[in-house]
């Protein structure tokens, strides 16, 4: 289910689809029909994005970050379509993107702001993992979940959810 909604609202392909679910191009070709019916507004999103890449050669993050698109002039038709599905792409994951860099700045400067016993490692997607001495860890998961559902103001709220453990693979 997952390859098909995020497969589909990024440009998969009815030939695509099919040789991905082993099914005749007509059924795929009907899956993707059923699926913008019943999702309008993914349809006009795809093509509000493909639309104003084309205009402006470029596609931008809500936060304003810019990519480049002189491919969507392209002659060769698979340059062209990876633009595409690249101009469908960046406003969503570049915006995620912005957002984990935003949390991670409010993350750091608040551990650093409240001097708790932790740091920040790394990032991975959408987590950020930390160090935390065992006396601050309520208070660090409380700044942590506080910081990060702070990181932007979306109409659909965020949930964010915390774990420990001794390392990364055991956190519970």
């Amino acid at each position: 289910a997952k390859m098909l909604y995020f497969g589909i609202a990024y440009g998969l392909s009815a030939f695509g689809l099919a040789q991905r679910l082993d099914l005749p191009d007509a059924d795929a070709r009907k899956i993707i029909a059923r699926y913008f019916d019943r999702y309008a507004g993914v349809k006009r999103y795809i093509d509000w994005s493909i639309e104003e890449a084309r205009k402006k050669g470029e596609s931008r993050t809500l936060y304003g970050r810019v990519r480049a698109m002189p491919e969507l002039a392209a002659r060769n038709p698979a340059l062209r379509n990876a633009a595409e599905r690249t101009a469908i792409n960046t406003p969503i994951q570049g915006t995620a993107a912005d957002v984990v860099k935003v949390a991670m700045i409010r993350v750091h400067d608040a551990l650093a702001r409240e001097r708790l016993d932790a740091q920040l490692l790394l990032q991975v997607h959408d987590e950020l993992v930390l160090e935390v001495g065992e006396k601050d860890l309520a208070a660090v998961e409380a700044l942590v979940k506080r910081e990060m559902a702070g990181a932007a103001a979306p109409k659909v709220p965020r949930d964010v959810e915390g774990s420990a453990g001794r390392s990364w693979g055991e956190a519970h």
